[in-house]
């Protein structure tokens, strides 16, 4: 009778190593296919005078839906150029009871104001419509005109008591250069809410980040080159974060070889000429990152480094009109450069 040959103790260990690694691959596969990914909800239109694409992954089927009619209702209730909003009926009437939203977005944007040390002013906007720039209809307003107006720049003059804001006689406010980044940090909020962890949101020049990509992975933002309205100065990775980004290439207008863009200086009525062509702010708050992004566009690059190492609460972008490129310490690893220029990273 033959006996059956038993097996080698070498042959077991290769076997059972065999049996490892098969098992290690089935783990593997399961976890790229068995539980896949959440697919991406998309959804683009006009909104704030501009073009927004809001993509989200994942959470309550209802979460783009109401972050949609979240952008309408902020909207509604904060166009400077819609006569049934809070901020019109303003500037119409001197006095205005305001909803909920406009008082607490007002209220945060004077703090701004005052912390920007007026160089982010919400009460330029008559200066902004005589040159044209809410209506399309262009001018250089003569200096006697400009002179005027901007005897009712002054956004110390406003006064908000509750949910209720009046204006000295001639002034008129405009939230459009912090409303979008607010709008976005809103947004940002109801998603996680509704147990979003992962969305892209994109309104016109601002890009608000929640969490990471889907597959863990930081979030590549493009930064607009100045010079090339269809080019890109580099990319920016980032998480959970605001990136705004302002630029005299945005709107403008050309009068006898001169260039007048729409980021006014609210010291002289006149467009910013700061030496400055864009500025981006990357920050957790994308209130905070629209309202520098301006502010800081009008300061010029001396002044806008100081006001980082005063306040390291952002990190920021800055090109300048020659072509340059200024980067904040907070961005050296993560923002990569595009093609050839000089660039400056400051670390204090």
């Amino acid at each position: 009778m033959r006996k059956n040959p038993q097996k080698s103790p070498a042959r077991v260990r290769t076997f059972a190593a065999f049996l490892a690694f098969f098992a290690s691959l089935l783990a593997l596969f399961c976890a790229l296919g068995c539980t896949p990914r959440p697919e991406a909800a998309k959804e683009t239109s006009a909104a704030m005078d501009t073009v927004m694409t809001l993509t989200v992954y994942g959470g309550e089927t209802d979460a783009l839906a109401a972050a949609k009619d979240r952008v309408l209702e902020l909207e509604a209730r904060l166009s400077v150029t819609d006569p049934d909003s809070d901020v019109s009926a303003l500037n119409r009437t001197g006095t205005a009871v305001l909803s909920p939203d406009t008082a607490e977005l007002l209220s945060r944007a004077l703090e701004l104001c005052a912390r920007t040390d007026g160089a982010l002013d919400v009460t330029v906007y008559p200066v902004v419509r005589a040159w044209g720039f809410t209506t399309g209809d262009y001018t250089v307003p003569d200096e006697d005109a400009l002179a005027a107006l901007l005897e009712k720049v002054d956004y110390t003059e406003v006064r908000l008591e509750g949910d209720t804001a009046s204006l000295p006689v001639g002034a008129e406010i405009d939230l459009g250069a912090v409303a979008k980044g607010w709008t976005g940090d809103e947004l940002a909020a109801l998603l996680r809410e509704k147990g979003v962890e992962s969305a892209l949101l994109e309104l016109g020049g601002n890009i608000h980040t929640v969490g990471t990509k889907p597959d863990g992975s930081d979030w590549r933002v493009a930064v607009r080159d100045p010079a090339d309205g269809e080019g890109y100065l580099g990319v920016v990775s980032v998480s959970d974060k605001a990136v705004v980004t302002s630029g005299g290439y945005e709107r403008y207008f050309e009068r006898d070889g001169v260039r007048y863009w729409h980021i006014m200086d609210p010291a002289t009525g006149a467009p910013a000429r700061s030496g400055l062509a864009s500025v981006t702010v990357v920050a957790d708050s994308g209130l905070y990152a629209d309202a520098l992004s301006t502010a800081l566009f009008v300061m010029g690059r001396e002044a806008a480094l100081d006001y980082w190492r005063a306040n390291r609460d952002f990190e920021a972008i800055l090109v300048s009109e020659d072509g340059s490129v200024t980067v904040t310490g907070g961005l050296e690893e993560a923002f990569t450069l595009s093609g050839e220029r000089p660039l400056a990273v400051v670390r204090a």
